[in-house]
């Protein structure tokens, strides 16, 4: 259903409906409506408009003689068609990018996940960036005893990266092979510098130039044969308890936030969207979300994003404010992660 298939005083009364349950959680009264909201319509002109909102339903009565409070289905329309999401001032938004900004890329989203869960009470995860788009700034092989080596991988956002590698390489032949591989491969990304590993060994040519076959056996060991996933970041979960999610839920959603692929298989319907998501109650596909709602977004290029965020909080928050704040923190540190990579 959008905005074209519902009158106008429709409109206006599911808008005060939601708004009213949004800010109190109590089921709503025509009485209320007319009392907190111009519509100059008596109360039961009201109630027989919410009477059919809950033929269409968009809203429930719960008990008999109790008010009206949204369905899912009415938090979505008034989500999809009804809310207008107030923009942060430029104040604001400076005061996001100055509590966010950090040297590294691991701290700027550390930052960003404790902002999002104090500034909107609620759990905050972040999906950090996808490691096979970081760029290669530098690589370095450190001899140590024994055929070991520690391969040492600095990105162009100042990550680094230590991994152990076993080979009897000749130690005095190091030098080398750093100039070969970061004139190979510095500027790539960690995705195209596997490619180009690859692609690199199967040439004939360099299976004879003992130098280079070494070079590439260890640049092989370092990005073809390492495991790396994204992590996550995740601030608040002792809001979680303090929230209005029913309490039976609120171990089984604690576990679920402790279960990283779960939150990156969820965040990565996000990466792959355009814009601003909402996930509301079983749109998460998630039975710890069942009665919890999801505000996520994309951060990094519009072309090319790198990671997710989102709130986590009740069905009943106060969407305009979450989704403000998600959207400019998210947009905060796509700038901040491209300001980084570019220094």
């Amino acid at each position: 259903m959008n905005s074209s298939e519902l009158s106008r005083r429709a409109q206006k009364i599911l808008h005060a409906v939601v708004t009213e349950y949004l800010h109190g959680g109590d089921p709503v009264g025509s009485r209320t409506v007319t009392r907190r909201h111009d519509l100059k319509l008596s109360p039961a002109t009201v109630r027989n408009v919410m009477a059919d909102l809950e033929e269409l339903g968009l809203l429930e009565q719960r008990h008999s003689s109790a008010g009206r409070v949204p369905t899912a289905s009415g938090l979505r329309f008034f989500i999809n068609e009804l809310l207008k999401v107030r923009a942060l001032t430029t104040r604001e938004k400076d005061e996001i990018r100055e509590r966010v900004a950090a040297p590294t890329r691991d701290a700027v989203v550390q930052r960003a996940s404790r902002l999002l869960s104090d500034l909107t009470q609620h759990a905050a995860v972040i999906v950090t960036p996808d490691p096979d788009h970081q760029r290669l700034g530098h690589i370095e092989f450190v001899p140590l005893r024994d055929g070991k080596l520690i391969a040492v991988l600095v990105t162009t956002d100042g990550s680094i990266e230590n991994r152990l590698i076993i080979d009897d390489v000749d130690p005095r032949r190091l030098e080398s092979i750093h100039n070969y591989l970061n004139q190979l491969l510095k500027g790539m990304t960690l995705d195209e510098v596997r490619d180009r590993v690859i692609h690199e060994l199967g040439e004939d040519k360099n299976r004879y130039d003992e130098a280079v076959s070494a070079a590439l056996r260890l640049g092989h060991a370092m990005f073809v044969a390492r495991e790396r996933s994204a992590d996550v970041v995740i601030s608040g979960h002792a809001n979680l308890i303090d929230n209005t999610i029913a309490q039976d839920h609120t171990r089984e959603l604690l576990r679920t936030l402790e279960d990283k692929e779960t939150l990156i298989r969820l965040l990565d319907r996000t990466r792959h969207a355009e814009g601003l998501q909402v996930f509301l109650g079983a749109e998460t596909a998630l039975s710890a979300l069942a009665g919890s709602s999801v505000i996520a977004v994309s951060y990094g290029s519009e072309e090319h994003p790198i990671g997710a965020l989102a709130v986590i909080g009740p069905m009943r928050m106060n969407y305009g404010k979450v989704m403000s704040v998600v959207e400019v923190t998210a947009d905060t540190v796509s700038q901040l992660l491209a300001e980084l990579a570019a220094t």
